[in-house]
């Protein structure tokens, strides 16, 4: 028998995977069969347990490699000179991710999944544990993209590197939320609206006092991006 390749076993894993995906955002994960699988990706029950035995090795697999990706290019980001700015980095991932990462789907697909992976990783231990391994390294790669920044001198704010990351974190989230619920969210929109928060510049003396009432002592940064999502952030 003639030995399959590895590029031949990486093509047929990205089909299924590609496959699934589209199922999963077109009729929800719970919706979807293993018989749908099979005849979107228009292989045999075989050649697809080969690879995964059910539904839900296959949206951890799918969470995996996106956070793998994510995590791939803010690293990469941070060793630039001078790294990307925000803008430019978000709306790189978030085109990528939203526009092409499905292929063949419309470009709510991706947003769509990513909301019914945060949601099945209220019932999924496995997958929820997967969803925090991949935000702490999100977490980890921002805040080393954060300290390039102010190695670079594009950064002057004394702010916990962490926080800054989170925050950044929270935007994408915000946005494939706004791009799973109403669709026809341009990319563009996020890189115009940081780009005008980038450019205030608001001297110390201007900055408002709290509201009364409210404490605005700033709050202990936490010990590790490791430790401090698991049971906080319930998404990724």
């Amino acid at each position: 028998m003639a030995r399959v390749s590895q590029e031949h076993l990486d093509a047929r894993r990205r089909q299924i995977l590609d496959g699934a995906a589209r199922c999963f955002a077109r009729t929800g994960f719970h919706a979807t069969s293993m018989q749908d699988v099979l005849a979107e990706v228009g292989l045999s029950a075989g050649a697809v347990y080969r690879y995964f035995r059910g539904k839900e090795e296959l949206i951890a697999a799918i969470a995996t490699e996106a956070f793998t990706a994510i995590r791939g290019a803010f690293e990469e980001a941070s060793r630039a000179t001078p790294p990307p700015t925000p803008d430019v980095l978000l709306g790189a991932v978030l085109r990528l991710f939203l526009e092409e990462r499905i292929k063949g789907a419309d470009r709510q697909a991706f947003a769509r999944l990513i909301i019914q992976v945060w949601t099945e990783t209220l019932r999924n231990e496995q997958l929820a544990e997967t969803l925090a391994d991949g935000y702490d390294g999100m977490r980890a790669a921002w805040t080393a993209l954060v300290n390039a920044y102010r190695e670079s001198g594009l950064l002057h704010a004394d702010v916990p590197a962490d926080h800054v990351a989170r925050t950044l974190i929270a935007t994408a989230q915000g946005f494939i939320a706004q791009q799973a619920l109403f669709g026809d969210v341009a990319v563009e929109v996020l890189e115009d609206g940081l780009r005008g928060l980038m450019s205030m510049s608001v001297p110390s003396d201007a900055i408002p006092a709290a509201p009364s009432g409210v404490d605005a002592t700033p709050t202990p940064t936490a010990p590790s991006a490791a430790g401090a999502s698991r049971g906080v952030d319930p998404v990724g």
